[in-house]
């Protein structure tokens, strides 16, 4: 039996949800730019602060409890990730890891050496490779995106790697138009290098099961704040390659992973905010049928939650089809649901994208326009020069109702 989702139910944890003005409840259709968030990670958060705030390393209760705290954001993302909790990594977000990661891996590349990213990502997975590049004296290679679908071109990305491919860095799927990369395929086609293979999963976290023992990455990238948890980077990292990088990092600082490449003190109470948030999602696997484990809770609460949010997809491309003047970027194709995530990027004639995002926030409807940091997408579409796009997303709290409702609305705009 297919996993389902009580979605008033999962309203119910989220007291944003309930915000509104005199034309009705808020639509929160900008998930894909960070999620709302239930109260129990606002309770978790204000707990830790209540009882134990303290850093971690000390001899007495509230030190010690900060240690468990830790332990149990590690365990947590472990279980979120598929792997061993020493292979959980936090820092102040995604970008900053990546930047330390790829600055960690160039000091050991002989000049001379490629790194290649891709056209679909965002640029939290690009310009740390560019940058460590050019410090290490090595060059990048662009892997293409298929401009009349927005997935990735997985034939030009094999034009792009080398023997001398040190690195390839890829999107699990798209922040700007919610593809989803055939992961499987670009691993296999950077296995034949000696290249680390990095995925960024800051978008995927958020609608799909992240499995890194099944990608098979050697380092892997999330932002918990995508997936209703509180502004926080995550990392997995391979056991052997943690400890074989020299990370950039104080004297006094442990030299043991994964606390050597934490630069500084952690945001205790983020982390006990993102435990609550994966206890969460394991709650909604739970209700629809539970598991042996709070992976498998996990497991099935994604099932779940993809099955809920192809429908929203579905509901919004049947809707927006016959509004004139509206262009969609990105797969249009019902029957390739499960290709792409409920995010979409979309320009209406006459309105350039900030007029548009701004009179759907007069209506109540929250998007957002713009590149979104995805800047080489709108480049190769060719949007960025007039202010790249419309972003409307939606997650699994989000009903068909709303989906109604912001197609209504851009009807009414488009004066259909």
């Amino acid at each position: 039996m297919t996993a389902s989702i009580d979605i008033s139910d999962c309203r119910k944890h989220f007291p944003a949800l309930e915000r509104g003005d005199e034309r009705g409840p808020y639509v929160f259709a900008d998930p894909p730019g960070g999620t709302q968030v239930p109260r129990s990670v606002m309770d978790a958060m204000a707990g830790y602060f209540e009882t134990s705030n303290a850093n971690a390393g000390g001899p007495f209760r509230t030190s010690e409890e900060t240690g468990n705290v830790i332990a149990a954001a590690r365990r947590a993302g472990a279980d979120f990730l598929n792997c061993s909790p020493e292979e959980v990594v936090f820092g102040q977000n995604m970008t900053t890891l990546c930047f330390a990661m790829a600055r960690a891996i160039a000091r050991d590349v002989d000049p001379g050496a490629e790194f290649v990213v891709t056209r679909l990502d965002h640029d939290a997975n690009i310009s740390p490779w560019l940058t460590a590049a050019e410090d290490a004296g090595a060059s990048v290679h662009w892997a293409d995106l298929r401009p009349e679908d927005c997935t990735l071109d997985l034939a030009n990305l094999e034009t792009v790697l080398s023997p001398r491919t040190r690195g390839v860095a890829f999107t699990l799927a798209s922040n700007a138009v919610g593809s989803i990369t055939a992961a499987a395929e670009v691993v296999r086609a950077a296995r034949k290098t000696d290249a680390l293979v990095v995925a960024d999963a800051v978008h995927i976290a958020q609608h799909r099961l992240v499995d890194v023992a099944e990608l098979d990455v050697d380092l892997l990238f999330c932002s918990p704040y995508k997936f209703f948890g509180p502004h926080l980077g995550m990392m997995f990292g391979r056991k052997g390659l943690l400890d074989e990088l020299r990370p950039y990092k104080v004297r006094p600082a442990a030299d043991a992973s994964p606390n050597r490449w934490e630069t500084g003190t952690l945001s205790h109470e983020a982390l006990a905010g993102f435990t609550a948030a994966v206890d969460y999602i394991a709650g909604i696997g739970q209700a629809a049928g539970g598991g042996a484990s709070r992976r498998a809770e996990i497991a099935v609460a994604f099932e779940a939650i993809a099955g809920h949010e192809a429908e929203l997809s579905r509901r919004f491309l049947d809707g927006i089809g016959s509004i004139p003047g509206l262009t969609l970027y990105g797969i249009d194709d019902v029957e390739r649901l499960y290709e792409r995530t409920p995010t979409f990027a979309i320009r209406l004639e006459g309105f350039r994208p900030r007029e548009l995002g701004e009179e759907l926030g007069r209506r109540g409807i929250f998007t957002w326009d713009g590149n979104y940091y995805a800047l080489a997408v709108m480049e190769r579409l060719d949007l960025e020069s007039s202010g790249g796009a419309v972003r409307i997303g939606f997650c699994h709290y989000n009903t068909l109702e709303e989906v109604d409702r912001v197609v209504r609305e851009l009807r009414d705009i488009a004066g259909a």
